[in-house]
């Protein structure tokens, strides 16, 4: 078969990658001029950083083949983190079970009980059981309203904004099971993992790969539509770079595109379909990225429960990866999910750190706005999806019901969240669909997921 991607991003590149391996033909169109799309990097102290944190946990099975696959493992590294909860004007230490005993904020019941919720929702398997709860009515209940309002609800807030008490339960059991699921039994500390040439170098070799192996890659190439003959999806009407529009035949397309954008691609889609596309919110991510001449706190991951503080999150990137690596420099993320509603979305990059200096200050008293170097400013538009209650039923079939029209995003991600490891795995599992669909056979098996029961760190938001 011959197989047209739309999207050069995780989930693209790792479809394109398994329809190559199993033996057929692969063209993929990426607007953007370079390949990754979430997980890009730029140039910082002299080497490449990611415009959004990443890193991986133990139980990001998918990444972890995809490295080994491509021959990246001398330079993956596993790293001990430092986990901690910004809280009435204090960094409190979260990164071991231990922590929360020492969490004096809320009394020594209420931590017990937030200790064995947690206990409890790491163990527990089935979570369609949560499907029709929210997050914000089932955790008061359960680990108490002074727990749940120390803790929990400043971060339901802070991630999803004005859709906070929308957030399914199911969503929030994911975080937990997974994040813990990546410690093992241990009471220690976790260790995550990066790739020391940056998730660029994982991408840009994944593409290079691609393009070895036969199967083609244009970037800076603008999908206009589906191309469709007798209700059948067999081709796609492209404008590549310095030329004018041009038809590309496929003999079936799978689309990595945002589900507003893929209905555009295709409005010959049913109405039935369509509406589980449109019924779908995102959220923007925000990335300020501050390269500073020493660092701000000793945590590398952050969060930030202050309804003062206008940031989720701040993700102190050397102190997890060395600053010796970057040529000295300090990194650090602050990052945001906005939407349209939202004013800091619609600031300016100078005008979203004026917004957010005076914050830092609080973090470290003895902050000064001379150590910044230089300052970057990202923005991703259809980066995180609110998963409400009853998404489950809500989440559009990779086969769509128009014939050779496949699609494989980060809304079809559930019950665990966005993130690159789950972004390469429904890439090859919606490939190998299309794959089987066609009266092809597939070789090989996915890796193992943590969480097998699925359609496709706790603190971590």
């Amino acid at each position: 078969m011959k197989v047209g991607v739309v999207g050069g991003g995780a989930a693209g590149l790792a479809a394109a990658f398994e329809l190559l391996r199993q033996g057929h033909e692969v063209e993929v169109f990426e607007r953007a001029p370079f390949l990754g799309g979430q997980a890009s990097t730029f140039d910082v102290g002299g080497a490449r950083l990611e415009k959004g944190y990443h890193h991986l946990f133990t139980s990001d099975v998918d990444m972890a083949w995809l490295i080994n696959e491509l021959g990246l493992g001398d330079i993956f590294a596993w790293i001990p983190s430092k986990v901690g909860l910004f809280h009435k004007g204090r960094i409190w230490d979260f990164s071991t079970p231990k922590d929360l005993l020492k969490f004096s904020a809320i009394s020594l019941i209420d931590r017990f009980r937030l200790g064995l919720v947690t206990l409890y929702l790491r163990r527990r398997r089935n979570w369609r059981g949560f499907e029709n709860v929210t997050a914000a009515k089932w955790l008061p209940r359960w680990v108490g309203k002074r727990g749940y309002e120390a803790i929990w609800e400043p971060l339901l807030r802070g991630k999803f904004g004005q859709h906070y008490n929308q957030i399914g339960m199911t969503w929030f059991w994911g975080k937990i099971a997974l994040r813990l699921a990546s410690r093992g039994r241990s009471l220690g500390g976790e260790r995550l993992g990066y790739p020391m040439g940056s998730f660029g170098e994982v991408f840009d070799t994944l593409g290079e790969r691609i393009r070895t192996m036969g199967g083609q890659i244009h970037t800076e190439t603008s999908v206009k539509g589906v191309v469709m003959t007798d209700g059948k999806a067999t081709g796609l009407e492209v404008e590549l770079p310095g030329e004018g529009p041009s038809t590309h035949a496929f003999d079936a397309v799978l689309s990595t595109t945002p589900s507003w954008i893929f209905e555009k691609l295709a409005p010959e889609l049913p109405e039935s379909y369509r509406e589980h596309l449109t019924g779908t919110t995102y959220l923007a991510a925000v990335m300020m990225v501050l390269e500073m001449d020493r660092a701000l706190t000793s945590t590398y991951w952050l969060s930030i429960a202050d309804s003062e503080v206008p940031f989720v999150a701040a993700i102190e990137h050397t102190n997890f990866v060395p600053p010796e690596h970057y040529g000295g420099s300090h990194l650090l993320y602050l990052a945001n999910y906005l939407d349209a509603d939202n004013p800091m979305y619609h600031m300016s990059h100078d005008e979203l750190l004026a917004h957010y200096l005076p914050s830092l200050k609080r973090l470290n008293p003895e902050f000064d706005a001379s150590w910044i170097k230089s300052s970057y400013y990202h923005r991703e538009e259809a980066a995180q999806p609110v998963n409400g209650t009853g998404y489950a039923s809500h989440i559009p079939a990779h086969k769509t019901p128009i014939d050779g029209l496949y699609l494989a995003n980060t809304t079809q991600i559930f019950p665990e969240d966005r993130g690159t490891n789950y972004s390469v795995r429904i890439g090859r599992k919606a490939a190998r669909l299309l794959l089987e669909d066609n009266g092809h056979s597939v070789t090989g098996d996915l890796p193992e997921p943590v969480i097998k029961d699925s359609i496709t760190s706790a603190m971590e938001w």
